[in-house]
């Protein structure tokens, strides 16, 4: 898609400063900006306020908006403003303008406030979702970054929101793989949420990128955090949800997910275990597709054909080569006591001189042994585990 038009700097500095004084993902404001543009919107809100027309709250965030000053200050922190029609932009996040909201939450961002290398709109070409619960498992944590990492050694961002448990741990483990990593924050891009991941999203902002759609210095909220998910799922071709319990903000990033027309995916756990109960209501309602590995995850995700996976089989067995009568007679051959060939035709229900040649045919093949003209299933450890050389 070629870009537009360059963004105004009027239309930038309006754009500043709804992202101040209104709430992420707002719909009132977000559906407004987007059918109006920003500088419409803010002329509006300061023309009520004028005309005492709005809340006292929004109009005291109003009189104190300095867009500029936010830019400036937040340049000089390291953080870019993101709006449409930047080069940065992903397209991805216009689907948003379409999907349903969700818990009063939804539509395209008004900007979002960007901090790292990492150039948004590459980020999001390749990208996964990994969420999860905050209280996870071992085994969920083990899942989440071997999952986040083989993804990460394709080359695909993994998103997450670099919060306690599964986040955490998909963080970690697209950065063991060396590949790009996105933190969507509910808080302002200069802050950490929770504190003790400080110094996580300082490394991810050094290699990967941190985003948030609340402004610089806003701290995290409820309904911040649900807005937070859907640009989650909104960035990514899909979402993987590792461990989720029946309530669960993991699941509504799953939502948003689904109602992007995005791939959910989901890791199944224990029947028995909790923190897994969500994810499998969503497999079980056929809403999320079950992967197990990050090889499963590109397969799901990735363009028709570059990442198929045969189906798991176990280690081909001289035995599955055999023909229905050889394995009759092999079934026959007892494993320690040796007997001559007409006791094991007789045992198989088999006439002796088929039975002769079936043996032959098994000893070439490594499965019996012959000794004084006595037969018994070969000494293979494999054989024994399985069960295979049982005999009556």
């Amino acid at each position: 898609m070629s870009p537009g038009p360059p963004v105004s700097e009027s239309e930038r500095l309006a754009r500043a400063a709804l992202s101040r004084i209104s709430e992420p993902g707002y719909p009132r404001m977000t559906d407004a900006v987007q059918e109006l543009g920003a500088a419409r919107v803010l002329e509006s809100l300061q023309t009520q306020a004028v005309h005492r027309e709005l809340g006292a709250d929004l109009a005291e965030r109003l009189a104190s908006a300095d867009p500029q000053r936010d830019l400036e200050q937040a340049a000089a922190r390291g953080i870019r403003f993101v709006v449409p029609g930047d080069d940065e932009w992903p397209v991805t996040l216009d689907d948003l303008a379409h999907a349903p909201h969700l818990h009063e939450r939804g539509g395209v961002p008004i900007g979002l406030w960007c901090r790292g290398p990492l150039r948004l709109a590459e980020a999001a070409e390749r990208a996964v979702s990994v969420v999860g619960s905050r209280s996870a498992t071992t085994y969920g944590g083990s899942v989440a970054g071997e999952i986040a990492g083989t993804l990460a050694r394709e080359s695909w961002t993994v998103v997450s929101g670099a919060a306690f448990g599964i986040d955490q741990a998909a963080h970690r483990g697209a950065l063991a793989g060396r590949g790009p990593t996105v933190a969507v924050l509910a808080c302002g891009a200069d802050r950490a949420y929770p504190s003790a991941h400080r110094s996580l999203i300082d490394y991810v902002a050094d290699v990967g990128l941190v985003v948030s759609e609340a402004a610089p210095g806003c701290a995290p909220t409820r309904i911040r955090f649900l807005a937070r998910n859907r640009l989650i799922a909104a960035l990514a071709r899909g979402t993987v949800v590792v461990e989720a319990a029946v309530r669960s903000g993991a699941l509504n990033t799953a939502s948003w997910a689904g109602g992007l027309g995005r791939m959910v995916m989901g890791v199944p756990g224990p029947v028995t275990s909790a923190p897994s109960a969500g994810v499998h209501q969503l497999i079980r309602a056929r809403d999320a597709v079950l992967v197990t590995s990050g090889e499963e995850v590109l397969e799901a995700v990735g363009p028709m054909g570059s990442y198929a996976l045969s189906e798991p089989r176990e280690p081909e067995h001289p035995r599955d080569r055999l023909e229905p009568r050889q394995r009759q007679v092999l079934d026959a051959v007892p494993l320690v006591q040796a007997v001559d060939s007409r006791k094991i035709a007789e045992t198989a229900g088999i006439a002796h001189s088929p039975t002769k040649e079936a043996l032959l045919v098994l000893l070439r093949a490594g499965l019996v042994e012959h000794s004084l003209g006595r037969w018994r299933v070969a000494a293979d450890p494999a054989l024994d585990e399985q069960g295979e050389g049982w005999a009556p």
